[in-house]
């Protein structure tokens, strides 16, 4: 199973990175349509290097504690995952006895660095709508929607999937749907990234 914790820590890792970076680039979206006379002063190429060099630490540092806990477990039975990916699902569903405690921490330490920066997307895009609803002209709240754009579409694909594939238990959703969703999260947002 090595193998497979190890693929579990970097998809995991990998993924808080992307909610840290998607928080980021709502932070960049609130500065320059909120500040723009002070965007060139706040947003530093010091500043973009450390958030940057933050959200990649962070998003490493966040599944150390989960993976060293599961990597512990005994598993028996099948070693075959019905999965793209070691999912925690699936690979807890492998244990031999279930712990409860380990489950307990694994979905308190789980959804933080989803919901921490979803909230903190979701504070910058209310200030930005407040301040484009104080914009005179149409063509200002079109352009300013416009740079907003592209980014909640990617936000949206990206939480959305992942709200439908651990938002809700997980005996609702057959194996292939959870392939499909999983392909969308993990292989659809990092491929538009770049657009936006």
């Amino acid at each position: 199973f090595s193998g497979c914790f190890l693929q579990f820590y970097f998809f995991f890792s990998l993924g808080s990175t992307e909610c840290f970076f998607l928080a980021i680039m709502a932070f960049d979206r609130y500065l320059a349509i909120c500040w723009p006379l002070h965007y060139p002063t706040i947003m530093t190429g010091r500043l973009c290097t450390n958030l940057v060099v933050s959200c990649w630490v962070l998003g490493f540092l966040w599944f150390l504690i989960p993976i060293i806990i599961i990597s512990q477990m005994s598993f028996c039975g099948s070693r075959i995952i019905d999965h793209f990916l070691c999912d925690p699902g699936p690979l807890l569903a492998l244990t031999c006895k279930k712990d409860p405690v380990v489950e307990l921490v694994f979905s308190i330490l789980s959804p933080v660095p989803l919901i921490i920066p979803f909230l903190f997307i979701i504070m910058s895009y209310a200030l930005v709508l407040r301040a484009v609803l104080k914009v005179p002209s149409a063509a200002g709240r079109r352009k300013a929607f416009s740079t907003c754009g592209s980014h909640l579409a990617v936000v949206s694909l990206f939480y959305g999937s992942v709200l439908v594939m651990y938002g809700s238990p997980a005996s609702e959703h057959e194996a292939g749907m959870q392939k499909v969703v999983t392909l969308f999260y993990s292989v659809m947002t990092p491929l538009l990234n770049p657009i936006i």
